[in-house]
């Protein structure tokens, strides 16, 4: 049974703590729905309506794009041990890039890993919960580490002009490219 919240409760956030993956959907009014999972440390409860991820360069940069023309975005995290639930924020973000105001108070909340590309900041207007019943049972084993090995080793002007190249959604909209490379610790 579904039950809608207008915040994040603790329990809310215990959940969203253990889990090692959650997905990100955003649409524009044009186009193409945009879904994807995420893993990492990369998620974080910044208040009881307002959560952020941390965002590696991809294969795109659709949500960055969504959220400048409509600014609609859901999060969902499933629990795959017990007890079985599914939780949805629904929510409006904004892409933040390096250069942008706001980014120090942000990247203080993560550790900023080889690749980091921009910080999406959510408010969280609803929560949901669901049953999660139909969702399997699942262990986590480790996460996988190419994505950050790949960008580990890359000249940082390369990554940003590649970056600077990639300034459009696959359904055209505009992006802003970062103008910084973070090769980690």
């Amino acid at each position: 049974m579904a039950e809608f919240f207008d915040r994040l409760a603790d329990d809310h956030v215990a959940m969203l703590a253990k889990q090692p993956v959650f997905f990100v959907a955003t649409a524009a009014s044009d186009g193409r729905i945009n879904l994807s999972p995420k893993g990492y440390d990369a998620f974080r409860v910044l208040g009881p309506n307002r959560v952020a991820y941390l965002d590696l360069a991809g294969s795109g940069n659709e949500t960055h794009a969504h959220l400048t023309v409509d600014g609609r975005i859901t999060i969902m995290v499933c629990n795959f041990e017990q007890p079985a639930l599914i939780l949805r924020l629904y929510g409006t973000g904004k892409p933040v890039l390096p250069q942008d105001h706001g980014w120090e108070e942000l990247a203080a909340h993560f550790k900023l890993l080889p690749g980091t590309r921009q910080i999406f900041d959510i408010a969280v207007d609803s929560v949901q919960t669901s049953c999660g019943w139909g969702v399997p049972f699942m262990e986590f084993e480790r996460e996988r580490d190419t994505l950050v090995k790949y960008y580990a080793g890359r000249d940082p002007e390369e990554f940003v002009a590649k970056r600077r190249s990639r300034d459009r959604s696959i359904d055209g909209i505009p992006t802003r490219p970062t103008d910084r490379y973070f090769a980690g610790d």
